[in-house]
């Protein structure tokens, strides 16, 4: 009890700045580009592909069910960051209501996420650029946006979200204007696909399940993929100018955000090019609009893709190095790991984030074929950890506050603690989905050896830092907010 009360007194109000030491740069509209932008990116450009010649048009429920479970997940945060903005977000939030060892896993899951997450982002960077130069080998275009997405992500978190703000301006002006053309190939018939577009391309082809319920359930491991990043809002509470008003409107535009550039995205493709025309590894929108035969549309659309992937390749840059910061700040990092650069960036943080998403350049080097295969399992089951993080916290908050320990939130979840029973459910499905599947069996292996890791890793903290467990370490906050 008195050290959540102590942890509200330490974390809310706008003394929060000084303690983490960072600037409050990011504005509305950056926020609100930055909840978009993070959420469009690698899973729905490039792996919707591989998702759609499993399941055919059912892939649209898929991304229906599966949106209104991340709704919940994103409302079940938004309690939680109304009661604490800070940048250590899900990791905080677990650490106070689940205590120090839960805090401790959600942090260095969450930074190995976005770690992979970059891998892949950087992966599907490098097949894009085999549109245009097929001679390049894959792993030196995935070297070279490493190496340019670090430098950018060394300046004013003002001039990040600025950057940013523009990034997912493309893809969003990006993705409506498919969804235009398309209604109107379908409408009124024009281009070279004119003739062949139909909306009974849904359910003529085999029917709205061609290869039955189970292939369509079994897609829902590479449909939550495409929604991991949702959640990035959450680490720029402790860089938002007003997160009291911020955050939660932009958590509110995520349902016409999922049914636009989603479900209604998904619709058009499908109405346009039979499902059987796709292939895995493809992107749909790159392959639908090359039939439609627009002069260099293949080309704009594959543009825009990759630069949907650098996106949220920068977005991890900039959540990992937050992450890995509080983790520091908090003894649970290396100690050199609290400095902050003169721009009040994390550099030291971000540095060797960015050092180890290098990995995925090797990947790209001796497995191309395999690499965005392996990543994103991965990557989708320490995304699913960080799911069940923020429910359970928002769960063990309730009850807090329920029973008047704590303040009640300003940003109320609708369904309470039901909703987010209910998600954790369904996340549990989608874990026994990856077992199931033997093409992302992998992930299951990785993480048993990554909890490995982690729980000695714990063991050795304990009796070198004691104080980074029983939560003394929140004292270096003021004392990392220097450079």
């Amino acid at each position: 009890m008195a050290e959540q009360l102590y942890d509200q007194e330490v974390h809310t109000g706008p003394a929060a700045q000084d303690e983490e030491g960072y600037q409050r740069g990011l504005g509305s509209r950056q926020i609100q580009m930055i909840a978009i932008g993070g959420a469009i990116g690698t899973g729905l450009f490039l792996g919707a592909g591989t998702a759609i010649s499993k399941s055919g048009p059912s892939l649209i429920l898929s991304y229906a069910v599966a949106g209104v479970v991340i709704f919940a997940i994103m409302r079940a945060l938004g309690e939680l960051l109304t009661y604490r903005p800070v940048s250590g977000s899900f990791a905080e939030y677990a650490r106070e209501f689940l205590g120090p060892f839960a805090g401790y896993v959600t942090g260095w899951t969450y930074w190995l996420f976005w770690v992979v997450t970059g891998m892949a982002e950087t992966t599907a960077a490098a097949v894009y650029v085999k549109f245009w130069a097929p001679g390049i080998p894959q792993w030196i275009s995935a070297l070279t946006f490493l190496v340019v997405l670090y430098a950018a992500n060394l300046i004013s978190v003002k001039l990040f979200g600025e950057i940013e703000f523009w990034f997912s301006m493309v893809k969003v002006t990006a993705i409506i204007g498919m969804i235009l053309i398309g209604v109107g190939v379908l409408t009124l018939g024009f281009s070279d696909a004119g003739d062949t577009a139909s909306v009974t391309h849904l359910w003529a082809d085999g029917g709205f399940f061609p290869k039955g319920i189970g292939a369509t359930v079994m897609t829902l491991q590479i449909v939550m993929f495409a929604y991991l990043g949702v959640e990035l809002v959450g680490v720029t509470a402790g860089e938002s100018e007003d997160p009291q008003k911020t955050l939660p409107r932009a958590i509110n535009t995520l349902p016409w955000r999922i049914a636009l550039f989603y479900i209604g995205a998904l619709v058009v493709i499908l109405s346009l090019v039979p499902w059987t025309e796709f292939q895995p590894g493809v992107s749909p929108f790159v392959a639908a609009f090359g039939k439609i035969g627009i002069p260099a549309a293949a080309g704009i659309i594959n543009f825009v893709v990759l630069t949907a992937a650098l996106s949220s390749c920068n977005s991890g840059m900039y959540s990992t190095g937050r992450m890995l910061r509080d983790l520091a700040l908090r003894g649970q990092a290396p100690k050199g790991l609290t400095t902050l650069n003169s721009r009040r960036t994390p550099a030291a943080a971000i540095t060797l984030s960015c050092a180890l998403m290098g990995l995925g350049v090797l990947l790209n080097a001796f497995v191309p074929a395999r690499a965005f295969e392996y990543i994103t399992s991965v990557a989708t089951v320490c995304g699913l950890w960080t799911w069940a993080m923020i429910l359970v916290s928002q769960i063990r908050y309730r009850r807090a506050w329920t029973s008047g320990r704590l303040p009640a939130p300003t940003f109320k979840a609708p369904g309470g603690v039901w909703s987010s029973w209910a998600a954790l459910a369904f996340l549990a499905v989608v874990v026994v989905l990856i077992a199931l599947d033997e093409d992302n069996r992998i992930s299951l292996y990785v993480f048993p050896c990554w909890a490995v890791v982690l729980v000695i890793g714990y063991q050795v903290l304990k009796r070198r830092r004691p104080e980074a467990v029983d939560g003394a370490a929140r004292d270096q906050l003021h004392a990392g907010s220097g450079s």
